[in-house]
């Protein structure tokens, strides 16, 4: 299923190295000819445009982009008690994280009478995009309203597709879930739009019958392509935290790990979206032998199974053979991943050489799935190889 790189006896630059790790087919560029049309379209039309937008391309065409209070009420009366209990734990656990990070002014004596002062300055208002397709991802309206919180941001609004599923009071609005969470962190301005309709109505703002969304300076949050491409049509006119592409993990692993977490680890992954990227590196042809099997039998059983062979079948997916951990480590910097796990048997020591990755998630019970959802630190990543250059998103940037 899972496509074979063999680097062992090999000696790559880095531009080579690059060249030949997979990736998947993500042009945002292409994109930008479908995204430009709909970005005029809110410009000049604005809230009736968008909405036609919504009907257009998710099916469902809301009374009211705003939702009301007593939408937020409802959701967040129908949460199921365990879902419910688990946000809590996972806003509590991502403020104080995201608390640590609060930045200082500084003053430096430069010369007698003379200092040099750095302020920071929350941006004066923000949209935060939360994503509704596949999956519903109420730690997404988490992991970019806390570090906008803490930041001090002033005005801020979350935005998230409309459902035609849903029913009686919440029809035509985002996901209950999404809701729900939002309603948990006392998040009041709400709009039921999604893509690149979205970032368009954030940056230019608009007006629905008596509500009124000014425009906002900095968009946050992961979506698809045309979300991407809407973020890049726009940058300058707004900023924007990243252009996030299809999700990726590589583990690192050496002949201690188990394959079964392993297999586990990478599907968990893949079942995102067909073009998420599961990569694993590994010194160790029998671990790699285990792994390609447990994860051939998992994908089958698993209940998003088309998904996930689609993804581990994709020129994205692959494992990698390496001589030692030391070209893993080479390789995996050179890969840059989003998620990045370290399994083996000096996981720690291991982990601390490495430079480039969105996040690190150390030893056999350090999941991804555990920093997505629960552990406190932010899932906004870079993605694509941009953890070369990037960060996850965090309360600095939200700062200036």
């Amino acid at each position: 299923m899972m496509q074979r790189l063999d680097l062992r006896g090999r000696s790559l630059s880095l531009r080579e190295l690059r060249e030949s790790l997979p990736r998947a087919e993500f042009d945002v560029d292409a994109a930008l000819h479908a995204v430009r049309p709909i970005c005029e379209e809110v410009r000049g039309g604005g809230a009736e445009a968008i909405k036609e937008l919504g009907q257009r391309y998710d099916g469902v065409c809301p009374d009211r982009l705003r939702v009301p209070a007593g939408a937020l009420a409802v959701a967040l009366a129908q949460l199921d008690p365990d879902v419910r209990a688990a946000l809590e734990v996972a806003i509590e656990r991502a403020r104080r994280v995201h608390a640590d990070q609060a930045r200082t002014d500084t003053t430096t004596q430069v010369s007698a009478g003379g200092t040099v002062t750095e302020r920071w300055v929350p941006v004066d208002r923000v949209g935060l995009y939360v994503p509704g397709g596949r999956a519903v991802y109420p730690s997404s309206v988490v992991m970019n309203v806390v570090p906008a919180q803490i930041a001090g941001v002033a005005s801020f609004a979350v935005a998230s597709p409309p459902q035609k599923e849903n029913t009686g009071d919440l029809v035509g609005y985002p996901h209950p879930t999404i809701l729900a969470a939002c309603a948990l962190l006392g998040v009041e301005e709400i709009y039921a739009m999604g893509g690149a309709q979205a970032v368009a109505g954030f940056g230019y703002g608009f007006t629905d019958g008596d509500d009124v969304c000014e425009p906002v300076s900095l968009v946050t949050g992961p979506g698809n392509i045309y979300v991407a491409a809407a973020k890049r049509l726009l940058k300058g006119l707004i900023g924007i935290d990243a252009e996030a592409g299809p999700t990726e993990i590589a583990v690192l692993a050496d002949a201690t790990a188990d394959p079964e977490y392993v297999a586990a680890d990478l599907i968990s992954q893949a079942e995102h979206d067909p073009l998420a990227a599961s990569v694993l590196v590994t010194d160790a042809p029998d671990l790699a032998e285990a792994v390609a099997a447990a994860v051939a039998r998992r994908a089958a059983a698993t209940k998003h199974s088309e998904r996930v062979i689609e993804a581990l079948s994709g020129r994205q997916s692959a494992i990698v053979l390496v001589d030692d951990l030391d070209q893993g480590l080479a390789v995996v910097d050179a890969y840059a991943a989003e998620h990045l796990e370290v399994i083996t048997a000096d996981a720690r020591e291991r982990a601390a050489r490495v430079r480039n990755a969105g996040a690190i998630f150390v030893g056999p019970y350090a999941p991804v799935s555990l920093g997505d959802y629960a552990a406190g630190s932010n899932h906004v990543l870079p993605t694509g190889g941009c953890a070369c250059h990037s960060s996850g998103l965090s309360v600095q940037s939200f700062l200036r």
